[in-house]
């Protein structure tokens, strides 16, 4: 994959629950991290005494995180609501030549930043709350 613009990666929510989805507005930066837990099967007869790790097994997740600013009332709304219900949702992340990560996502963390001479600005984290799906460009 070559160089992308950071400002090209999206990412989106299904905002009605009905599979209509919506750009998170004004995004500035985004983070998408995928993580598996390992499940250790070591023993005392393991070779040279080095860990052993049982494949294909552990949980997988994964977090998406963004910070920037409400463009519009609509899609602050759209945050808030998810937030203050608990709403699972599906979103989507979008990365230019590379493909789509799609799934279920809880907001597992909803911050509010200002300053006095500047703009309000919002940070929030996503996990997995399911299966998630990959679709190349």
């Amino acid at each position: 994959m070559a160089a992308q613009k950071g400002k090209d990666l999206l990412l989106k929510v299904d905002s009605d629950g009905l599979g209509n989805f919506t750009t998170v507005a004004g995004l500035r930066s985004r983070t998408l991290a995928f993580n598996t837990e390992s499940v250790d099967v070591t023993d005392a007869e393991s070779a040279g005494h080095w860990r052993e790790l049982l494949g294909g097994a552990g949980v997988k997740s994964a977090r998406v995180t963004g910070a920037g600013i409400f463009k519009d009332a609509a899609s602050d709304e759209i945050i808030r609501g998810l937030f203050f219900n608990s709403a699972i949702r599906n979103w989507q992340v979008v990365v230019p030549d590379f493909g789509t990560i799609a799934g279920a996502m809880h907001i597992s963390s909803f911050e509010l930043t200002g300053r006095h001479d500047g703009e309000v600005g919002f940070e929030l984290a996503l996990e997995s709350a399911g299966e998630l799906t990959f679709q190349a460009a």
